[in-house]
């Protein structure tokens, strides 16, 4: 059986107001019902409840996991662990629904400031027992390396909406 290429869609607006966040997240929760793909909301988990999104990622600055799930009772939360074992930790036994780890390569998508590596990735898989979201640069070049690792996930956006020689649909279908 083939797997499914995008079963979640991240939407991450870090300078829109929140008018134009609701009608952009309600615009695309319809485009992912219609292709079964959850929608996550980045930082703001009010923002999830109000458009009615299948849950949100919070990084370590945003509000506290705690206090996230008193807003999104049963919805998917992730956390942002970097390349850390003590908050991949901290994120399993707060009730986190995946943890994402990274950058594992160069990216322009953010600046890096934690890089990530296939040991502390195998080091963390083999302690928390939740989905692992490898993040940072993956490309058709180097995601390979990543799956072949126990990556659950990739959180694939620079290759995606920035690439010079593909569309989209195109850089997605390069993906196999």
């Amino acid at each position: 059986m083939k797997s499914k290429k995008v079963m979640f869609f991240q939407l991450r607006l870090k300078k829109e107001n929140i008018k134009k966040k609701i009608l952009i997240a309600k615009r695309i929760l319809k485009i992912c019902k219609k292709n079964k793909v959850k929608l996550i909301i980045n930082d703001n988990p009010c923002l999830a409840i109000k458009v009615n999104a299948d849950g949100c990622h919070l990084g370590q600055k945003d509000m506290n996991i705690i206090n996230a799930r008193k807003i999104l009772k049963n919805k998917i939360i992730g956390i942002t662990c970097h390349n850390s074992f003590r908050l991949a930790k901290k994120a399993s036994l707060n009730g986190a629904n995946y943890i994402a780890l990274g950058a594992f390569y160069k990216t322009t998508t953010k600046r890096v400031r934690y890089k990530a590596n296939i040991n502390i990735l195998n080091k963390i898989k083999k302690s928390v027992n939740l989905p692992i979201v490898a993040i940072g640069g993956i490309n058709e070049k180097n995601y390979k390396n990543l799956l072949l690792n126990k990556a659950d996930f990739l959180a694939i956006s620079g290759y995606i909406w920035n690439n010079k020689k593909f569309k989209p649909h195109q850089a997605i279908k390069k993906l196999i």
